[in-house]
């Protein structure tokens, strides 16, 4: 199946990821039931009551997502024949409507406040968190950019900065900004510990590791500035304020997509939904 997912379908590792644990969650759960003899078997009924015990504690958005990571399965186990007919049009989902929620965003102002306060922190846990503030707040890049970022990605001499994108797999050249330089080289110079590991972002305390999530490190800092988002608080929010902020100054869509690295530009307008 993941062999199928990669050659076949194209994804990226991401979700392929996603796709497998899934695939083994329904996979354990149906074989302590009814043992190897039930997949052969699988009916309607044992989709209804996975998706019943999936559900207790979990969003809608959580459950659609399981649905349609069921529904891939189901259909791969159709087209090599480990089921008798194609279940995947009776997996089913909740009901979620474009944009019918509104992300978390902060203000130019609270951006500004959050960066001044993590700033006066000259720890080397402070060093780290502003230079990863203003690489969020500048370029709005995603958790997973800002945490693979390595050392060989910064070109000191030519000013740029190469950011990977997780979700695609492609490459943007990006201009180092002198903001960003400094606050970067400040971090690499007196706040990164000594370690052979190539990635820019560190635990400050040992064991040095690259750090995994960076949720706890903007909720504090959200925190000690006295910023107080209406919904999450997390990385993403300065991802939605920088694509918000290109709009408003009327930047094309397709440049903002660019920016954020987005294959399409329907990709692109769940982030500029605030302004409309």
């Amino acid at each position: 199946y993941g062999t199928w997912l990669r050659d076949e379908r194209g994804l990226a590792s991401a979700s392929i990821v996603a796709l497998l644990a899934e695939a083994r969650h329904f996979l354990v759960w149906q074989l302590d039931r009814g043992g190897a003899q039930s997949i052969k078997v699988l009916s309607v009924r044992d989709i209804d009551l996975y998706m019943d015990a999936r559900a207790p504690g979990q969003r809608r958005v959580s459950l659609k997502d399981y649905a349609e990571r069921l529904r891939s399965l189901l259909r791969y186990m159709y087209r090599t024949r480990y089921v008798a007919s194609d279940l995947a049009a009776d997996v089913i989902a909740p009901m979620l409507y474009a944009y019918e929620g509104v992300p978390s965003i902060l203000e130019p102002n609270q951006i500004a406040a959050v960066l001044e306060a993590t700033q006066r922190d000259t720890s080397p846990m402070g060093l780290r968190d502003y230079a990863m503030l203003l690489l969020f707040a500048t370029y709005g890049l995603r958790s997973g950019e800002v945490r693979n970022l390595g050392l060989e990605d910064i070109d000191w001499r030519r000013e740029i900065l190469r950011i990977r994108h997780s979700k695609t797999g492609a490459c943007s050249f990006l201009p180092l900004l002198a903001p960003v330089g400094e606050a970067l080289l400040a971090y690499l110079r007196h706040g990164r510990p000594k370690t052979d590991r190539r990635e820019v972002f560190m635990r400050s305390r040992a064991p040095y590791r690259p750090l995994r999530s960076f949720a706890s490190e903007v909720r504090n800092r959200l925190d000690a500035a006295g910023v107080k988002p209406l919904g999450k608080s997390g990385p993403h929010i300065f991802r939605h304020a920088r694509a918000v902020e290109m709009l408003r100054a009327s930047v094309p869509q397709k440049i903002i997509g660019d920016l954020l690295g987005h294959r399409s530009t329907e990709a692109t307008i769940p982030y500029l939904k605030l302004a409309t």
